[in-house]
């Protein structure tokens, strides 16, 4: 079995700080074997860390869409923001992408998709996020776990990690695979691991947008 978290940011996204080499570092640290970087609808920061560590590294993406957000690996080719929900599932299934949806249902996040919207769309989609760390509710990923089983779908978990301190807090452990040609197989066995952050880690999310308009107040 092989530890694995399936929801990591990093600096390219506009809400984080963390370094590429802080990334590695800490996954090294806390002995995950892989992890899914999906950044905010984009994937620079993904192909970025590939070069850096090809073995540790799925190339992921968390696009939001005009209906809440969709998260997806083996990503080729970005997605932009702001697209219906059934085109950007669209252009993910024409690259061959793996399609899911994070914390579904969290009550407290804007860009959760919400039970109605994802009902529309539940049979194009491969997972759903059973365990998101950064949920802060814990009956919200009860839910989302129960609606996976009761659909049949393989669940994800990851921290969701905006920062260092986070990364690992979620996980799956699961068999080795070697691509997005047995991944899905090989989620149906994974076991959910960690636990969920404490809420203050969401002001690490603040202050990173802060902390990026900083520069240019200074400069004007």
């Amino acid at each position: 079995m092989i530890k694995v978290d399936l929801h990591v940011h990093s600096c390219y996204s506009p809400d984080s700080l963390t370094s590429l080499e802080a990334i590695i570092e800490t996954c090294r640290r806390r002995g995950l074997d892989k992890i899914a970087v999906t950044d905010h609808n984009t994937i620079a920061g993904a192909l970025a860390l590939r070069e850096l560590a090809p073995e540790l590294v799925i190339v992921g993406e968390e696009i939001k869409t005009s209906n809440g957000e969709l998260i997806a690996f083996f990503v080729e080719e970005e997605v932009p923001a702001w697209l219906p929900l059934e085109e950007a599932i669209a252009r993910l299934r024409d690259q061959g992408a793996i399609v899911g949806v994070p914390h579904p249902l969290d009550r407290l996040r804007r860009e959760a998709m919400g039970l109605t919207a994802l009902l529309t769309i539940i049979n194009r989609v491969d997972c759903l996020e059973g365990f998101n760390a950064r949920c802060i509710l814990p009956g919200d990923n009860r839910r989302a776990l129960a609606l996976a089983r009761e659909h049949g779908l393989p669940v994800t978990a990851g921290s969701d990690a905006h920062s260092p301190m986070e990364i690992g807090a979620a996980y799956v452990e699961m068999p080795p695979f070697a691509g997005k040609e047995d991944f899905l197989s090989s989620l149906r066995q994974a076991r959910i691991g960690g636990h969920l952050s404490c809420p203050l880690v969401h002001f690490t999310s603040v202050w990173a947008k802060i902390r990026r308009k900083i520069p240019m107040a200074k400069s004007q």
